[in-house]
């Protein structure tokens, strides 16, 4: 099974408040695009990956995006993180109404094509699945097999959320790259600790960030 990946990417200027405490106001914007640069880099080399869908109204965002292979799909709804993955997912759809559709998340700099095919092929097995993240209390991928609604329920609690909804949990080893998500600088030093794309790794190198050389 080949996968349409989408990519909900919000407005750069309000993403990743939550690394103030690292990243300046100036440079939030810029990491936020590279961390979603790297996760659709990485998605669009992966085997299981037929394409990549960046859900977006963020103009800057989706030409970069768009620049690396992805297709843009508005946001639309502009109501909220679970509206834009839906609406994206009608959009997949409509073109290829069986497709097999994966939501994954993104602020995955350290994600490996690798690992991501490991999890989606486990995700096939299933008629919705999901991965938490590596705090064990979100989700950074949620997949739904040809014939199946994605129905997202990402935010606070998201791993309760989507075993609630009949999703089936993904329990795999050694697939960390795909649930390191980005939202503090912990997790940000945890993702550098794993190995980060290039544009992440760049961006990053203009961070003092305890605990990693200065750049």
């Amino acid at each position: 099974m080949q996968w349409t990946v989408v990519v909900p990417l919000k407005a750069l200027a309000r993403a990743k408040s939550r690394l103030s405490d690292t990243a300046a106001d100036g440079l939030r914007p810029g990491l936020a695009l590279a961390f979603a640069q790297d996760t659709v880099s990485a998605a669009l080399s992966c085997a299981a990956v037929r394409d990549v869908a960046v859900v977006t109204g963020d103009p800057l965002a989706g030409r970069e995006l768009a620049a690396l292979g992805a297709r843009v799909v508005a946001d639309e709804p502009a109501d909220g993180l679970n509206a834009a993955l839906a609406h994206a997912a009608r959009v997949v759809r409509a073109a290829r109404p069986r497709a097999a559709v994966a939501a994954l998340n993104a602020d995955l700099p350290a994600l490996r094509a690798v690992e991501l095919a490991r999890v989606l092929d486990a995700a096939a097995e299933f008629p919705r699945a999901f991965l938490p993240d590596a705090a064990g209390i979100g989700t950074t991928l949620l997949a739904a097999a040809p014939g199946r609604e994605l129905l997202p329920a990402f935010g606070t609690d998201s791993r309760a959320r989507h075993r609630v909804s009949g999703a089936a949990e993904i329990a795999l080893d050694a697939v960390d790259s795909v649930r390191q998500d980005v939202d503090t600088g912990e997790d940000l030093r945890a993702a550098l600790a794993l190995g980060v794309g290039p544009r992440t790794a760049a961006v990053a190198a203009r961070l003092l960030i305890p605990g990693q050389p200065a750049g």
